[in-house]
């Protein structure tokens, strides 16, 4: 058993709720915050600089995924511990996470005293993945899959990359997507060469085939 307090570094985008896990946290005086960090650049800096027994690490953040953030840490120190905490239950994301080496994918439903007990489990050599996704990543496992599509650039993407992208896959011009998402033109043209430059493509009919495939794939699982 950890009988020292449990330093944690909490990388999250948005501070309120870094300071809402702060608390939640730091209740019973097991575990400590010692880091806080809104991106995966900062994150993957604090995690090295301070070694935190456990890094909580949201899924989506501004310059990408939590999960790449995750494979970067443990690429430079194995030994890290990095626990996904997100509030979307996405098979295709846990299955990236536990193959970037995530030492657990948590729900952000989880209440306060069972995610101290589980950043403990995870601190102590433990693993931990919400157990209502976890039976169809093990089967995904045990038919020797060694890649998967979230496993790739589309896991960078931010909630509102991901939208567009959709949208592209569907067809819609740049002006038929501001329009949808009530933003300008010029703001959709930016966010269509961000998604340009995190799937490595260089024409929007690239890019739709993507996302079209993308759709089916998830269509037959």
């Amino acid at each position: 058993m950890i009988e020292h307090q449990i330093r944690v570094l909490l990388v999250d985008d948005h501070e309120i709720v870094r300071r809402g896990l702060k608390t939640v946290l730091e209740d019973n005086g097991s575990l400590v915050v010692v880091g806080e960090a809104g991106t995966v650049k900062q994150g993957v800096i604090e995690a090295l600089r301070l070694k935190p027994d456990v890094t909580v690490m949201d899924l989506r953040l501004p310059d990408g995924s939590g999960v790449e953030a995750c494979r970067q840490i443990r690429a430079e120190a194995p030994d890290s511990k990095v626990v996904i905490l997100t509030s979307y239950a996405d098979e295709d994301a846990l299955y990236s996470a536990v193959m970037a080496g995530a030492a657990g994918y948590i729900l952000k439903d989880l209440d306060a005293g069972k995610l101290r007990d589980a950043l403990v489990t995870v601190a102590e050599g433990g693993s931990l993945l919400d157990p209502k996704m976890t039976t169809t990543v093990l089967e995904r496992l045990r038919r020797g899959a060694t890649q998967h599509p979230a496993d790739d650039p589309f896991s960078t993407l931010t909630p509102q990359e991901d939208r567009i992208l959709a949208l592209i896959g569907d067809g819609l011009t740049n002006r038929e997507i501001a329009e949808q998402l009530s933003l300008s033109e010029k703001t959709i043209k930016n966010y269509v060469s961000q998604i340009y430059a995190k799937l490595h493509v260089e024409r929007r009919s690239q890019a739709a085939r993507l996302a079209t495939e993308r759709r089916i794939r998830r269509e037959q699982m």
